[in-house]
């Protein structure tokens, strides 16, 4: 019984339902970016060069090497991870201008009076 009890306590936890939610949306992430670059990037990138990457391979006997799908696989990497990096950047940059501001800072409640009791103190 305390097996089952555990694995609840465990999967309950902030943590793996953070990383659960975190998964979903890498994963939503990930075709967004994938269709960005297959549909709108890649095009732009052939309609100028006029290459079609995927259909490029080595024709060995029966057998063929699809180098092209594999180039173009990098290219996908490569602009995925270039879509992040802008992605943190900004995200960093937004951070440190909201960070740099420092926030209103209340002295402590034992300050205040010792503040107030000076204030009364110099009136007299």
């Amino acid at each position: 019984m305390s097996l089952i009890r555990e694995f609840r306590e465990f999967a309950i936890k902030g943590n793996i339902v953070d990383l659960a939610v975190a998964v979903i949306v890498g994963a939503a992430f990930g075709k967004i970016v994938s269709s960005l670059v297959e549909d709108i990037v890649m095009p732009l990138i052939g309609s100028v060069g006029r290459v079609d990457f995927k259909s490029l391979m080595w024709q060995v006997g029966e057998a063929k090497i699809m180098y092209g799908k594999f180039i173009q696989t990098c290219v996908d990497f490569m602009i995925i991870a270039l879509a992040i990096f802008v992605m943190v950047k900004i995200i960093n940059e937004l951070r440190r201008r909201y960070e740099d501001k420092p926030p209103a800072v209340t002295p402590p409640r034992q300050e205040q009076l010792l503040e107030e009791i000076r204030d009364l103190l110099k009136k007299k």
